[in-house]
């Protein structure tokens, strides 16, 4: 059974947020696919997978199935959503062991917070 992640929210706005100017903007300057697999509470377990495709401007639940992502990014829920929102800095997480990078480590280094919507101030 798939477990409801706070990240859900954020990858619907990221859906959205492809068909717009600035998504589109996106595709031509990373031109890349990242794979997240976002965790409830511990990396590598009952792991969702989202695919974050920078080069169609697509954003999909699931693994990717069109070969090898460029980059693939485990990460807990709550630390996905810092990093996103900008509230941790990606190296650092990285550092931490926060975050695990498989693929292109050039690629992984486009993956910013500012692919990201941002969070709609209230």
């Amino acid at each position: 059974m798939a477990t409801q992640l706070k990240s859900d929210a954020l990858m619907e706005q990221m859906k959205l947020h492809m068909s717009t100017d600035t998504g589109k903007e996106l595709t031509k300057k990373i031109g890349l696919v990242y794979q997240i697999n976002i965790a409830p509470k511990k990396i590598g377990f009952n792991e969702k997978s989202f695919v974050v495709d920078l080069k169609k401007g697509e954003v999909k639940e699931g693994a990717y199935e069109d070969g090898k992502p460029d980059a693939t990014f485990s990460f807990t829920d709550d630390d996905f959503l810092k990093v996103a929102s900008g509230k941790m800095n990606p190296q650092i997480a990285f550092m931490r062991g926060a975050i695990k990078i498989k693929g292109s480590i050039s690629a992984a280094q486009k993956f910013t917070p500012d692919i990201f919507p941002k969070p709609s101030k209230m």
